[in-house]
């Protein structure tokens, strides 16, 4: 399977996003297996595929996803992440929308 996204500056961000999802899930006490930490990770890219996001943006729109799938969020709340996220303009936009999330949280 191709990577959707690529990053020539770095060619081992895929393998550490996907290994940091795995200790992440096993951390918050619901260890996922390679193929669940791999669908993910490929949500997170198919989610990310019109803009060019940095690792970082693909790491924190990957971990939100894990997030939602181990505490088993309401279904609607993870389709209008997913939403949200694919009508955003650019990077900076999906950045912005992940901490509203955050800050809705905090409150």
């Amino acid at each position: 399977m191709s990577s959707p996204l690529s990053h020539p500056e770095d060619p081992d961000f895929h393998l550490s996003i996907q290994e940091n999802l795995k200790q992440l899930s096993a951390q918050l006490g619901s260890p996922l297996d390679e193929s669940s930490i791999m669908e993910i990770y490929q949500n997170a890219c198919d989610l990310l595929s019109h803009v060019s996001p940095s690792p970082l943006t693909l790491a924190r729109v990957a971990g939100t996803l894990l997030v939602y799938r181990v505490q088993d969020t309401e279904l609607e709340e993870s389709q209008w992440f997913s939403t949200q996220v694919k009508q955003c303009l650019d990077e900076e936009e999906v950045e912005e929308l992940i901490e509203s999330i955050h800050r809705t949280d905090a409150l």
